[in-house]
């Protein structure tokens, strides 16, 4: 069981690395157009926050510390969601990738929204 654990933990870390990277991309494109610079930057903001902080929480003092770790985490998802929408609805060519990568943030912020209920004792 605890293999599994740590199986799941490895490949959602990479799953996270992924994600950025992919975000790094994107953002590259966006920046093509002068009037986005600020989305993108945004955007590049929220999803690196998402890996960075569940990087952090490793090294939490406490479970609560872990805990607040993984809300914050949760908060940089739905931000990069929202992010997301935003290009969806201004950048045409880019819709499909962005598409693409808002399902993978949905994806990520309810594995870390279920996580965060769990560690409340709420799941």
């Amino acid at each position: 069981m605890q293999n599994e654990s740590s199986k799941f933990k490895m490949e959602f870390n990479r799953r996270l690395i992924n994600f950025s990277l992919e975000i790094i991309k994107l953002c590259n494109e966006i920046r093509k157009d002068r009037n986005l610079w600020a989305i993108a930057d945004q955007l590049i903001r929220s999803a690196n926050s998402i890996g960075a902080n569940i990087t952090e929480a490793k090294a939490s003092s406490s479970k609560l510390d872990y805990l607040k770790f993984f809300q914050i985490t949760l908060k940089s998802a739905n931000e990069t969601k929202y992010w997301l929408v935003l290009v969806i609805e201004s950048c045409p060519n880019l819709k499909y990738n962005s598409e693409k990568l808002l399902k993978e943030a949905d994806e990520i912020a309810r594995i870390i929204g279920a996580g965060v209920l769990t560690m409340k004792g709420k799941k």
